[in-house]
Formats: structure tokens, sequence, C-alpha cells
């Protein structure tokens, strides 16, 4: 059954009549749990993402280890799978569901003739591009010149700030993963930026003080 445009409307950038009413006629909402994969490395993509609630990871597999590259809010879309999806490539990226969230999912067949018709679509995914862009310079500007215990506290305090939280259930090991250390690194550290009050660790989480 088709969308509403009033179903959609509310979660989505500004976009005219005509869009939505594409979107609506051809999309697909979707409620997904959290710890959910929605894109997996090296699949086709089929559909592009639009959170429209809740929170997606976006990591980068090397060996045995993954990054964070950054997370995909409300209103925001991922920009890895609509480059691959352009050009009718496998991802390079995994994408995960934070929290319990709801995607609206664009088909990609549709895609290269609503780029054309709508400088709305173009508008969302150049201004993805470049923040994720910054971000992954920021990212990689870390990696090689940032100390671990700022990029550790910072990680942890972007994620807290993002569910609207100050204690995250997250284990040494996942964050380990996802800031490509070893987890003795991340326990290391974290011992240390809690003897310098700046989180505490409780049950089964972190919390940021």
């Amino acid at each position: 059954m088709p969308l509403s445009i009033t179903e959609i409307q509310p979660y989505l950038p500004p976009f005219n009549l005509e869009l939505l009413e594409a979107i609506a006629a051809h999309s697909e909402m979707v409620e997904i749990p959290a710890r959910t994969t929605i894109v997996r490395e090296g699949q086709y993509i089929k559909a592009i993402p639009i959170v429209l609630k809740g929170l997606v990871k976006v990591v980068a597999g090397f060996e045995d280890k993954e990054l964070l590259l950054y997370y995909i809010e409300p209103k925001e879309s991922c920009v890895m799978s609509f480059s691959a999806a352009l050009v009718n490539g496998t991802s390079r990226i995994s994408a995960v569901t934070e929290e319990d969230s709801l995607l609206l999912l664009l088909p990609t067949e549709q895609l290269n003739k609503w780029l054309k018709q709508f400088s709305g679509l173009n508008d969302l995914f150049y201004s993805q591009y470049n923040l994720r862009y910054s971000e992954m310079l920021d990212t990689i500007n870390s990696l090689l010149f940032g100390k671990m215990d700022l990029r550790l506290y910072h990680y942890l305090v972007e994620k807290a700030t993002l569910k609207n939280t100050t204690i995250i259930s997250i284990t040494h090991r996942q964050i380990a993963a996802e800031l490509g250390t070893a987890r003795e690194v991340i326990t290391r550290v974290l011992k240390r930026l809690e003897q310098e009050g700046k989180i505490k660790q409780v049950a089964g989480g972190l919390e940021i003080l």
C-alpha cells in the first residue's frame, strides 16, 4: 500500500509536493529494532535509507576491526550507500541501528530519475556529502594525531549526546572495535578517565559525569 504524504512529510527535509508524492508512491517505511544491520559491506544497494526516527551508525571494516565513520540522525541519509547505488556497485560500509529506528527506504531504480527531476533531493545528498566529508577528515586527523584519552572521551560524549542520556550501555570490546584499537587499550584509558572524574564505570556500561 502506498504511503501518504502526511505520514512522511513531518520527518523529511522541506521537499516540494511533487517529490513527496513520488516518494510516497514508491518508497517503504519500516521500523527496525536496535542493533540490526541494515546494510552489509559487499552487498548491492536496493534502497537508500533516510532516518526518520532513531539513530544509525556507519562503520568500515579493516581486517578484524571496524572503524566508526559517522552517525545518521533523523532527516539524514547514508551517502556511502547513495554513492554505491549511483554506480550499481557494492557497499563499502556496514550500517547498524543504534536504537529502535524508523527508516524511509528510497528505491534505487527511481534514484537517477528523481535526482534529475527534483533539486530538493540533490540538495539533501550534497549537504550530506559535505557533512560526512568533514566528519571523516576529523576522524582521520584524530587517528593520526589525536591522543587516545581525548578520542575516547569525545567519542563517549558524542554517543551520549546523540542518545540524549548520560549512561551508555556498551562494552570495552565494542568501543575498541569502533575506535579501531585493542580492548586492553580502551580498558586502560577508561580507568584513567575515571580517575580524572570524567566518567564512571557502572554495571553494563559507562556514565558520563
